[in-house]
């Protein structure tokens, strides 16, 4: 139904745009010189004051042309972190921005690495370490990535076996053995966070290992595993098949912080802008439309099916409504639980850097705001939140704050200071 319904509110918006087109410019041949002596932004913003029904977005596209390729391959995780990029397909995102794409599937972190370094995806969906430690050569080989878009913000949880629902604190943790998605990802840093804050050396008292988040509710049943700081739904199918709690909710550590990112190449957004563009347009509007949370049940089921996640709807609706049960006998409403935020602030990605350099990835010396700016492109995320008519940040930097009891700020003009600032680290 969501389908039929956009393709016809497309068609009347482009019908009710270039009456109101002719009646302020006196037709097509008007609105062209008119964009020629003041340029299509500025046409944009005259015209939007006026008659702000999707002109910025008409005009934007005017001024991009039309898409060097439109049919793409997109890659992406089956986990609730990729719900824009998912749901694009489905509720006709792509589509709408005159795309043809086939969101594809895969098993593991280093298989979308590997699909995306290699070509047979032109985009993907990675986590937000990814496309810095990707650019940087850790971990990989050294090719240039950039990520104009946050994908989700909070979203994660730490989960345990239900024979430590006891457990109350990390230095109840040492001697456990979690898991984590990939090296290079949120939940490895923010577990490491987590326990380093309650004064247990995550590469000493403890063992974190990488496990594909489709594999962790099995090795939390096999004991193979005691938790894992996860992405959904995994967390709340442990609490579904009753194997494991919830323990924390990644939020109550950085509320807002990023988890996973729309990802792709440098030399794929260079060399076909306009697709590129497209794409993110594509990316944020779905974003957008996923932060409203009255969406969130018709997002459930439209990702729900096998070729997406293959998840239950209960357990989608309750990741993404935020009212759910904890595995401990408890109803919870957190409606922030995961949200959905696209602008790629470079604060975020400077504090990804620090972490990087406190455990031993990152072994060198780099200029972190230099690194954020090439990777995190805020630009142009502004540029097309305000071009569909969104609000946008005035800033790409802010501090940041996190919690678990005492609020500690991270001050992104003084991230030296902020590692130095750490009892428990290898840098």
């Amino acid at each position: 139904m969501h389908k039929i319904e956009a393709e016809r509110d497309d068609i009347l918006e482009r019908a009710v745009e270039r009456s109101i087109e002719h009646a302020v410019f006196g037709g097509e041949l008007g609105r062209r010189a008119f964009i020629a002596r003041v340029g299509a932004s500025t046409a944009a913003a005259a015209l939007a004051s006026v008659f702000p029904l999707g002109a910025a977005r008409a005009l934007a596209q005017e001024k991009a042309g039309p898409p060097e390729k439109k049919d793409l391959k997109v890659g992406f995780i089956p986990i609730t972190c990729a719900t824009p990029i998912i749901m694009a397909e489905p509720m006709g995102f792509y589509r709408k921005h005159g795309l043809s794409v086939q969101v594809t599937k895969a098993s593991s972190w280093a298989m979308i690495r590997d699909l995306s370094i290699n070509g047979e995806t032109d985009a993907t969906h990675m986590l937000s370490p990814m496309p810095l430690a990707i650019s940087l050569g850790v971990g990989s080989q050294s090719v240039p990535y950039v990520m104009p878009a946050v994908e989700n913000i909070n979203g994660q949880a730490i989960t345990l076996a239900m024979k430590h629902k006891a457990v109350k604190s990390p230095a109840e943790m040492k001697g456990f053995k979690f898991g984590v998605p990939f090296d290079f990802s949120m939940h490895n840093f923010l577990l490491r966070y987590y326990l380093a804050e309650g004064g247990v050396d995550p590469d000493k008292d403890v063992q974190i290992r990488a496990v594909p988040p489709p594999e962790m509710v099995a090795n939390l049943r096999a004991g193979n595993l005691d938790g894992y700081l996860a992405p959904d739904p995994f967390n709340q199918r442990a609490v579904f098949e009753e194997v494991g709690f919830i323990h924390l909710l990644s939020k109550d550590i950085w509320p807002g912080h990023p988890c996973c990112a729309f990802a792709a190449k440098r030399e794929f957004a260079s060399s076909a802008p306009n697709t590129f563009r497209a794409l993110l347009a594509a990316i944020v509007d779905a974003t957008q439309y996923a932060r409203d949370r009255k969406n969130r049940k018709e997002i459930a089921a439209a990702i729900a099916p096998k070729n997406f996640l293959n998840q239950p709807v209960e357990v989608l609706e309750q990741v993404l409504t935020g009212v759910f049960p904890d595995g401990l006998g408890n109803t919870k409403n957190v409606p922030d639980r995961i949200d959905f935020d696209p602008f790629p602030y470079h604060s975020m990605a400077i504090w990804i850097l620090t972490q990087m350099k406190r455990w031993g990835y990152l072994k060198t010396d780099v200029t972190y705001k230099k690194v954020a700016e090439e990777v995190f492109l805020a630009s142009a995320c502004r540029d097309t939140l305000k071009a569909l008519g969104y609000k946008a940040p005035d800033t790409a930097s802010v501090k940041h704050a996190f919690a678990l009891g005492k609020t500690k700020v991270f001050d992104p003009d003084r991230p030296d200071d902020y590692l130095k600032s750490f009892a428990i680290r290898k840098a």
